[in-house]
């Protein structure tokens, strides 16, 4: 009775991680890039109160007793399905088509990946322009370095093609002109491995693998983007409500469990001969 209460409890923490995980999906419904996330579970230890042996006469026992000791949380795994696209009239707001990601650089100076694509222009004091995203992080052309050009271009009048070069339209001679740099497009081996960092961006580690530029790749399966649109958030708002009535119901049969054994404990203390 009393492996019970524990068993009972660790079937309640790990449904409060998955109630955790639920409400943070809903919280991100109408984040940019979010990617939904999913707890998994595992059983823990077995207890074996029979091992597989023979019986009195000799015969063998095809099975032994085990009981399972509870449950634990195993892992919160991403799902990297596109969102909804988004209609924006920024000029710099970009949708991938594609698995890609794009690439800033972080205050660390280290290498960020994001779905959001979002961007905005900050304009430098020595008459540049960069583009960024709207924390201010760098985003990277093809080569990793990051996007400046002139202060003096009108915003509204560049275009980017589904490749990600850019192409500014000269208001004097009506002519587009490449400006010779390309948004940087980078795909994953396994995408499930990237790390969560700060907001919607992910790092890469050693299970995501290294990050490849598509251009670099002709193997590679080319993403392309939409310009004037924005990739919302994946996350299926009725799924979230049925798993969550789903986590609620377990939580609460776990509840009842544990009740039950401190009635059954409740009830052998007061025992008397």
């Amino acid at each position: 009775m009393v492996r019970a209460l524990w068993t009972a409890a660790s079937g309640m923490i790990a449904q409060q991680t998955n109630v955790d995980n639920i409400a943070n999906n809903l919280s991100n419904v109408n984040t940019l890039g979010y990617k939904t996330t999913t707890a998994e579970f595992k059983s823990l230890l077995y207890q074996t109160i029979q091992a597989k042996t023979t019986s009195a006469n000799g015969d063998n026992k095809p099975v032994g007793a085990q009981v399972g000791l509870g449950v634990r949380t195993s892992a919160i795994t991403k799902q990297f399905s596109e969102g909804n696209l988004i209609a924006t009239d920024n000029t710099f707001g970009f949708a991938i088509d594609g698995s890609a990601f794009f690439a800033v650089r972080g205050i660390d100076g280290e290498t960020y990946y994001t779905r959001n694509g979002n961007f905005n222009v900050a304009r430098a004091s020595d008459n540049t322009s960069m583009l960024c995203t709207s924390e201010g992080y760098p985003v990277l052309d093809s080569t990793g370095k990051p996007i400046v050009f002139s202060s003096d271009y009108e915003t509204s009048k560049f275009a980017i093609a589904d490749d990600g070069r850019f192409f500014y339209k000269d208001p004097k001679t009506n002519e587009s002109v490449d400006l010779n740099f390309k948004l940087g497009l980078y795909q994953f081996t396994n995408t499930a491995g990237l790390a969560n960092e700060s907001g919607t961006y992910f790092s890469a580690t050693d299970a995501s693998g290294p990050a490849v530029e598509e251009s670099t790749n002709a193997n590679m399966k080319s993403s392309k983007l939409l310009q004037g649109y924005t990739e919302g958030s994946n996350v299926q708002v009725v799924d979230e409500m049925v798993n969550l009535i789903s986590a609620q119901r377990a939580y609460e049969m776990n509840s009842k469990a544990i009740q039950a054994a401190d009635e059954m404990l409740s009830q052998a203390n007061q025992l008397k001969r």
